[in-house]
């Protein structure tokens, strides 16, 4: 569960969001979305502890982000960006072991629970076969699906993404969100991802968290999808 109180948010001069309250439960895909240039990416590296200029407290399972050491972080909240991971000769297999830093140590050696976790991760994502394929073989959307098996390695109750399906065509978009949809709903995570794809969104999501500085709305899709805050914002071609 992620939990925002009273949090204000921006950079340089710009206020992105203030003092914004609301909750995002677990089991739930959330949605993350909004014009270019609110501030999705910001808000994202806030919760994940990246950026801590702001006010306000954030919540990440009940415990305020700011007193959580690094390796606390490490076991809450798992964090896929936006970066296309290429790595010459990385096993898929290794790329989803880093998955469990949080839990080897210092000496970074796996147990047999680790090999285990690593292996429950693949087959969520459905990369079994591909465990011994190297990372720069790999295409775009079966990448994705590698670091969401290592976030899944990573054994937290919150993952955030930001702009999953960015290097995607369309029906590995859609794909990839409805991975997301079953991971939230069979694993009882709060998974927030932030996208521009509003259609898939709006079908896919539990809720929406709709960024409209300096606030924002959060509501189940289908009451999004009625209102018209979707058509002040985007305009009158928004999905239906």
């Amino acid at each position: 569960m992620i939990t925002l109180e009273q949090l204000t948010l921006g950079y340089d001069r710009r206020t992105l969001l203030r003092d914004v309250s609301c909750t995002l439960e677990a089991g739930h895909l959330t949605a993350l979305t909004g014009r270019n240039g609110t501030g999705k990416s910001t808000l994202l590296r806030a919760i994940a502890g990246l950026n801590r200029r702001y006010t306000g407290r954030i919540l990440l399972d009940g415990h305020d982000a700011r007193s959580l050491t690094p390796e606390q972080t490490a076991r809450t909240l798992a964090f896929v960006n936006t970066e296309r991971v290429r790595v010459t000769n990385m096993r898929c297999r290794d790329a989803v072991a880093l998955g469990r830093a949080p839990y080897t140590g210092w000496t970074g050696r796996l147990s047999d629970a680790d090999r285990d976790a690593i292996s429950r991760a693949l087959a969520r994502t459905g990369m079994t076969d591909y465990a011994d394929r190297k990372l720069d073989t790999l295409s775009d959307g079966e990448c994705q699906r590698v670091m969401i098996a290592r976030a899944l390695a990573q054994d937290t109750p919150i993952i955030l993404l930001d702009e999953p399906t960015s290097f995607l065509d369309l029906p590995n978009r859609y794909d990839l969100c409805s991975l997301l949809q079953r991971l939230a709903r069979d694993e009882g995570k709060c998974i927030l991802f932030s996208t521009h794809e509003l259609d898939i969104a709006l079908r896919l999501a539990d809720d929406i968290m709709l960024l409209d500085p300096p606030g924002l709305h959060l509501m189940p899709a289908p009451q999004m999808r009625r209102s018209d805050i979707l058509r002040r914002l985007f305009g009158p071609a928004t999905p239906q």
